[in-house]
């Protein structure tokens, strides 16, 4: 977590910038990546929320989503109790694993006609990490297009900085996948879910997408932040398939 740092229209972001913003993506990929402990608990108590993070969040999506997390946090016990965390792990599991919500965090699901996963997607986004090196360690298990591998993608470009082009094909990647599906997703879910921890952490990634795509259009000169998606690009099926550190963040650690 760091003090957020504000940019004015940019045309470079600095190494310290594009590491910070790399473990933002990396906290925001933990928290959907498996059970919520005590250890993530207290990490994330040991600052306010609107210091969590390298980018600052504007906007009623972000102070909505730190309302909201702050409630969370406070509601908890210090530690958390066995009961608590056992609430939170019984909402991961509806929200990521069993799509009790049906809202799968797959972008195939959400992009594709039928909403089946491990479609056209999915191999698109194979197709970008296979352009830098990597592949998803379990496909079956975990698809390509899952949530947590394309923040952990976004958080390997940004700290690729010994390739120039990488800033530019964050932004590109950011605006052809996360964008496109994870705000319809993280709505779907926060419209149903009961633990407000989970509400407010889509929330916060919401407005960090968002916020991350203005950094880097200012940063890369690219183009002018989107604001809302290119019409050109196939959004989301809105209503979705019914489918049955100190900046050190514990336990997180690439993937790939």
């Amino acid at each position: 977590m760091t003090a957020a740092i504000a940019l004015d229209h940019v045309r470079f972001m600095p190494r310290e910038l594009r590491e910070a913003i790399a473990q933002d993506l990396m906290l925001l990929a933990r928290i959907a990546d498996r059970e919520v402990d005590g250890e993530l608990v207290a990490f994330l108590r040991g600052l306010d929320v609107g210091f969590w993070f390298a980018l600052k969040l504007d906007g009623s999506v972000a102070n909505e989503g730190m309302a909201v997390m702050r409630t969370a946090l406070e509601t908890l016990s210090s530690p958390p109790t066995g009961a608590e965390l056992d609430g939170l792990a019984a909402e991961f599991a509806r929200i990521f694993l069993t799509h009790g919500y049906s809202a799968a965090p797959n972008e195939s699901v959400w992009r594709d006609d039928n909403g089946l996963e491990r479609q056209e997607p999915m191999f698109e986004v194979r197709d970008w990490y296979r352009h830098y090196g990597l592949a998803a360690p379990n496909w079956r298990s975990r698809a390509d297009d899952h949530l947590v591998h394309e923040l952990e993608f976004l958080s390997l470009l940004l700290r690729h900085v010994d390739q120039p082009a990488s800033l530019g094909d964050a932004l590109r990647f950011l605006r052809a996948h996360p964008l496109v599906w994870v705000p319809a997703f993280g709505r779907r879910v926060i419209g149903r879910c009961d633990e407000s921890f989970y509400a407010g952490s889509l929330l916060l990634l919401m407005a960090y997408l968002e916020a991350l795509d203005q950094a880097l259009a200012e940063a890369t000169g690219l183009n002018p932040p989107l604001g809302v998606l290119k019409k050109d690009q196939p959004a989301a099926r809105e209503t979705g398939p019914d489918c049955g550190s100190p900046r050190y963040v514990p336990g997180v650690a690439p993937s790939w």
